[in-house]
């Protein structure tokens, strides 16, 4: 692609924001030309006005750029969103219909009725509802995307092959979640530390309802859900990056331990196929060790893009269980939403 897209991030001097600026630097397709924050962050050179957090210092591409106001008019079609939830809805949907193509990782529209709530390798066909997005809500060339909560999404990229090759009819999942998924400085250091917190609010109703949204179809106009059950339970951990998730199935058609662990490794989808710049070349990476996957050995595998599962084996109570990681701020944020916006781009909808 001999010319880049410039693009805006929302929210780029916080932990998501950061995580987009650090993957959208050098990118081959898309070029950062603006970064927006609070009045707090406005109007200084990128360097000052963040805190960064996720690496040694800033990209120097973006070191002296300055921060835009939410209010500042952009002039990039391509709009990655950081914004907290919330403040994320009328900003975005004024964004859309001036014509910006919205990228968002925030949960203010994932459940709306005409807006795709997107993993690429699991449901790309659901970008259909554009259309009907822009049509009911008189948007000429705007729209919003949404990618899924942060276990939504490592969770669903492994039961997709799953239901694919046996159907899933009922699931169980207890997640294990990082404390940088709480953002910075997040959850106070004395009640993390020697602890665990059994209540995150809301994701455990976001796991259940987006599962299902993504796992379901886009026909006649309308998400039909999957016909699956889940039961979440959400805890915070004293992990810095990597959200672990252990999970039990009750499964459509008998399978074995290893069959279950073949589709899951064999996997691969339109992504892959297209060869997109962030895509993982192993949407789910399956290990064998028995004590494995760990967040401090595995989170980054496959750049942090990949859902790594392990510990497949029978399950009592139900048929199938096994654990799954990822990096909760690479996939789980803010890499979901560009593998998005370079999916869209390669199927036209950018044009």
């Amino acid at each position: 692609m001999s010319d880049r897209i410039d693009v805006a991030i929302l929210g780029a001097t916080g932990s998501v924001g950061q995580r987009f600026v650090q993957l959208l630097a050098g990118h081959p397709w898309f070029r950062i030309a603006e970064l927006v924050g609070s009045e707090r962050s406005a109007g200084k050179p990128y360097w000052e006005a963040c805190d960064w957090r996720v690496s040694s210092a800033p990209p120097d591409e973006v070191r002296g750029l300055k921060v835009k106001h939410y209010e500042e008019p952009l002039h990039s079609t391509v709009v990655f969103s950081a914004l907290p939830g919330g403040l994320a809805g009328p900003i975005e949907e004024g964004l859309a219909a001036e014509g910006k193509r919205v990228f968002t990782n925030a949960r203010d529209h994932r459940m709306d009725p005409d807006v795709p709530l997107m993993i690429p390798e699991v449901n790309p066909d659901h970008a259909a509802a554009i259309e009907r997005q822009r049509r009911e809500r008189g948007w000429r060339d705007g729209f919003i995307v949404a990618n899924p909560n942060c276990s939504t999404i490592h969770l669903v990229l492994a039961l997709k092959p799953i239901q694919d090759a046996f159907g899933i009819e009922q699931g169980i999942v207890t997640t294990l979640q990082a404390a940088s998924g709480a953002g910075y400085p997040g959850v106070p250091s004395l009640d993390l530390i020697d602890n665990v917190i059994p209540y995150i609010g809301g994701e455990e109703e976001k796991i259940e309802s987006e599962s299902r949204k993504i796992l379901g179809r886009w026909e006649d106009g309308r998400f039909l859900d999957a016909p699956i059950t889940l039961s979440a339970h959400c805890n915070r951990v004293p992990v810095r990056d990597g959200h672990t998730e252990t999970v039990s199935l009750k499964l459509a058609q008998p399978a074995s331990p290893d069959e279950v662990a073949r589709v899951l490794a064999e996997f691969r989808a339109r992504p892959q196929e297209l060869g997109l710049p962030t895509a993982p070349a192993r949407p789910v990476v399956v290990l064998d060790q028995l004590d494995r996957p760990q967040p401090v050995l595995d989170r980054d595998v496959e750049r942090g893009m990949a859902s790594v599962v392990g510990r497949v084996r029978p399950c009592p109570v139900f048929d199938v269980r096994f654990v799954v990681l990822g990096h909760n701020t690479i996939r789980g944020a803010a890499g979901a939403s560009v593998l998005n916006a370079e999916l869209l781009l390669r199927e036209g909808w950018l044009d």
